[in-house]
């Protein structure tokens, strides 16, 4: 039996560059995985500065790969939430819930050692699908 079902890459001009060899967001029919991201403004390239701006970021950058595939931050079925510091949490949390302004997605988050741009505070990915 062989499967119709085809996934390719998210591609767009004005996405965040991924920092290693890995697609920004994959599409498999109407479900995208959009990768970790990062703080930083793809226009700029410059980081945001503390856990609120960074978490600002973080789900703009998501937002612009979930556009670029058809979808939004309102259609996204679950999140990964990566902090350096769980104290920071509920400042996250309150960024995190205006966003998302009313929509409540899986989510699961954890602290981590590190992540991989220096003074990265927040790391988020997420599925979603395009409606």
């Amino acid at each position: 039996m062989t499967s119709s079902a085809k996934h390719q890459p998210i591609v767009s001009p004005n996405l965040p560059k991924p920092a290693g060899p890995y697609s920004p967001g994959m599409q498999l029919d109407r479900l995208l995985f959009i990768s970790g991201q990062a703080a930083r403004d793809p226009a700029t390239g410059k980081q945001a500065e503390g856990i609120e701006a960074q978490t600002e970021q973080v789900l703009r950058n998501l937002e612009r790969i979930l556009v670029a595939g058809g979808s939004s931050l309102q259609h996204v079925l679950r999140c990964g939430v990566f902090l350096v510091d769980m104290k920071e949490f509920p400042r996250m949390n309150a960024v995190y819930e205006r966003v998302f302004a009313g929509h409540r997605p899986a989510r699961t988050t954890v602290q981590v050692s590190a992540l991989p741009d220096d003074g990265l505070r927040v790391e988020i990915d997420c599925i979603a699908y395009v409606p």
